[in-house]
């Protein structure tokens, strides 16, 4: 980014107490192949300056994506209008507090440059992995899909702040349709969601991927012949790549400040959480600990400083059981009068931020996968997202996954198709009973976390272990 974002801010005139400039440039490469013949070979690339304003006690946005003074120039003077325009009706007036000075960088860890991804040659291996995915007849559709992101985020402000922040992500998503007769089943890497990490060309091992597709493509086929997933309230253990969506829906969500403020209820809902619950309410077990930490290397949410500014700790939501803070920023914290996290995040330069997860992960406990699946005489595993329905309070909800097995005196036996499960989210989490080991412990990501008016789709990182808890509805069918 050629721009001098701190000489454009020098020389802007404008009468805000505090403005902040956030420049952002974005480059997405989507390789899509279906049944072994390309489909997707597209670049995508943009970029712009997110002008922000605090004048009169209000905030006001403006953006544009011509980089010249002039053009700037006229994003601030329409940012300011709106804030002073907005003052009259205000719900809180703020102060720069909510604006701290921070400076500095960060980059994702990276083992192998993008760059060293060489098209041809990602392709070919997209095809192989079709060819592997189809491991017999009855398998009638394949697809394998590879996208990279490189995100370059440049932030100053009248106070200081000098913030330079650089991602680097890969997503992939493989996946088989597979039939017989009237028996149609899916199978994939990662559910509903794909594999997405801040990496670099070293997640696209070819030994590791074909090996995952050959696994996908033959569970499908054992799918085929699988009964139904009987209906009956058993203990039910869940996979880590279903466990992010648990995690995601029942505890991100409702926990979001600006939810809780009503801000979100005319698009995505309200919550069920209410202010006077932090501090006091039981969310879960004992066994649960939820942290917000986006320090972690290499999940997909990770980064040094949100877009207010504020540099990004690891914190616990919810510590053994208990519901301690929210997933709000400083001005939802100030609004609400409850502690937050550093998760004020804008999609792009074109939207202002507001309050979103990053990395929202369930700590491990110290269960072997063994021992967890050995304790249970009855009860049933399920693996990987196909459906989701929860309330607008986040409150009742209903999940499908692609796969199951029946657990038997200690033992995973039989496959069963169409699983599924619902509950109540303070109830369910109350009846979380065992929590597996790092060793059980997986790392998962959607690029695609929507929220917001006018929306915004955001990358969000969830790790957890395999986790089981008791008193479950399952049941079968497709949701």
């Amino acid at each position: 980014m050629d721009f001098d974002l701190n000489r454009a801010l020098n020389v802007l005139q404008t009468d805000a107490d505090w403005i902040g400039l956030r420049q952002v440039s974005e480059t997405t490469t989507t390789r899509y192949v279906r049944d072994g013949h390309p489909q997707s070979n597209h670049r995508h690339q943009t970029q712009g300056i997110m002008v922000e304003v605090l004048a009169k006690g209000q905030f006001g946005y403006a953006a544009t994506n011509r980089l010249d003074q002039e053009s700037l120039q006229a994003a601030t003077d329409r940012a300011y209008a709106q804030a002073v325009a907005t003052a009259p009706w205000a719900v809180h007036s703020f102060t720069t507090a909510v604006r701290p000075r921070a400076v500095g960088q960060y980059q994702s860890p990276i083992q192998q440059p993008l760059e060293l991804i060489n098209v041809a040659d990602l392709m070919q291996l997209l095809t192989q992995v079709c060819a592997t995915l189809k491991v017999c007849e009855q398998i009638v559709k394949t697809t394998a899909l590879a996208q990279t992101v490189e995100t370059e985020h440049t932030f100053v402000s009248s106070n200081g702040s000098s913030v330079y922040q650089r991602f680097f992500s890969i997503n992939t998503d493989y996946g088989v349709t597979a039939q017989d007769g009237t028996v149609i089943q899916q199978r994939t890497d990662n559910g509903m969601f794909a594999r997405c990490y801040q990496a670099g060309a070293e997640v696209l091992d070819p030994q590791a991927v074909l090996d995952r597709a050959q696994r996908i493509g033959e569970q499908a086929i054992e799918l085929l012949s699988a009964p139904e997933c009987p209906t009956t309230t058993t203990t039910l253990v869940l996979a880590p790549d279903q466990m992010m969506l648990q995690i995601h829906e029942s505890v991100g969500h409702p926990l979001e400040l600006d939810r809780i403020l009503g801000d979100e209820r005319n698009y995505a809902g309200s919550s069920f959480v209410k202010l006077s619950d932090f501090g006091t309410l039981t969310y879960g077990s004992p066994l649960m600990n939820i942290t917000f930490d986006p320090t972690v290397p290499g999940e997909l949410a990770t980064y040094a400083f949100d877009d207010a500014g504020v540099p990004a700790t690891r914190e616990y939501l919810i510590q053994e059981g208990r519901l301690l803070r929210g997933l709000g920023s400083l001005e939802s914290q100030t609004r609400a009068g409850v502690p937050g996290v550093a998760n004020f995040r804008a999609t792009s330069w074109n939207r202002p931020p507001i309050d979103r997860m990053a990395n929202l992960n369930l700590e491990p406990g110290d269960t072997p996968f063994e021992e967890i699946i050995g304790s249970i005489e009855k009860g049933i595993y399920m693996e990987s997202n196909s459906s989701w329905s929860i309330d607008d309070y986040r409150n009742k909800f209903q999940f499908g996954c692609e796969y199951a097995r029946r657990i038997e005196d200690g033992q995973l036996t039989q496959t069963l198709r169409n699983p599924n499960y619902r509950g109540i989210t303070n109830q369910f989490w109350g009846n979380l009973v065992q929590v597996g080991d790092r060793s059980t412990l997986g790392m998962y990501g959607t690029p695609y976390c929507g929220k917001g008016e006018p929306n915004q789709c955001i990358r969000v990182g969830h790790a957890a272990p395999v986790c089981a808890f008791t008193d479950i509805e399952v049941f079968g069918g497709h949701g």
